[in-house]
């Protein structure tokens, strides 16, 4: 097992085309693109927004294989979107098989606070698939609150765990004690509203996504060079942006939404049943555009 290296994890939107909501690989090209430019440490493909549970099996493999050809030697995190074991099982496989040799970890949410099930649950999928494993505590995904206590329970009997990913508020008090009980590398993400917070309280990056992922690794590279006060002037002028952007429900589609404005994606398209786009908040983004045009 090997702990994921420290740095942006980036959570890449999967682009959809026509009236068929078809995968766009062309512009998912652009948006492998945008994140090794920066360059990210590495890729998330099927995150909860990549719209994985959306995904048929055949567009899965499709998915991951034209990131891991654009990404070249980029690691890659590919999420599993079922709950179910054996399902989630059978994700696996089509993730091993599309990501090869790119593949550094599987990402799985938690789905029961129940130590011994959970366990068993990872435990599976990763003697099916020889992957090393992302935990992820996402309460607004998967319905499942899990105390810290009972992370860390499962974090010590399974050492083929790789990093957590915590996402459940307040994100920042949770990180501080998984950070001190563990050198499990915990990654924050919710598209970087709490990253400040998360990179005081010890965490070892961010894993998520973001309309403008360069001002993430700006904080990130900020923090690491000049702590806490440094951040916070590198990342304070986009927290606006990052706080329009994560608004609970419509998140996705404004992150599309500015992609495609941005000139990375073609359409913005959300697969139904995820709500649109309300045409009141698309005209507020040209100005949150305008006022972070200057500083990338």
């Amino acid at each position: 097992m090997t702990h994921l290296k420290r740095g942006l994890w980036g959570v890449l939107a999967t682009p959809f085309a026509g009236p068929s909501f078809a995968v766009d690989t062309e512009s998912l090209k652009r948006e492998v693109e945008l994140y090794t430019h920066i360059p990210a440490t590495g890729l998330v493909v099927l995150g909860v927004f990549g719209e994985g549970a959306t995904l048929d099996t055949g567009e899965q493999l499709l998915t991951v294989s034209t990131v891991a050809e654009a990404a070249e030697e980029t690691p890659l995190v590919v999420g599993l979107s079922s709950r179910t074991t054996n399902v989630a099982i059978e994700q696996a496989h089509t993730a091993v098989n599309a990501a090869g040799s790119q593949l550094a970890a599987l990402m799985v949410q938690a789905n029961t606070p129940q130590p011994d099930a959970l366990v068993a649950h990872l435990t599976a999928i990763h003697r099916a698939s020889g992957a090393d494993i992302v935990l992820q505590d996402y309460p607004v995904a998967s319905g499942v609150k899990i105390s810290t206590a009972q992370i860390l329970a499962v974090v010590e009997r399974c050492p083929f765990i790789a990093a957590v990913k915590s996402e459940a508020p307040p994100t920042a008090a949770a990180i501080a004690q998984l950070t001190r009980a563990t050198d499990v590398p915990v990654f924050g993400g919710l598209g970087g509203v709490g990253l400040l917070d998360e990179l005081a309280a010890g965490a070892a990056g961010a894993m998520t996504g973001f309309s403008h992922p360069e001002a993430l690794q700006l904080a990130i590279t900020a923090n690491d060079d000049g702590g806490f006060r440094a951040a916070r002037d590198a990342f304070a002028p986009w927290l606006p942006l990052a706080n329009f952007e994560g608004q609970p429900g419509i998140g996705l589609a404004l992150r599309k939404e500015i992609l495609r404005r941005r000139g990375i994606i073609a359409e913005a398209l959300v697969r139904p049943p995820a709500p649109t786009l309300p045409s009141e908040l698309a005209d507020m983004i040209d100005a949150h555009l305008d006022a972070v045009k200057e500083l990338a």
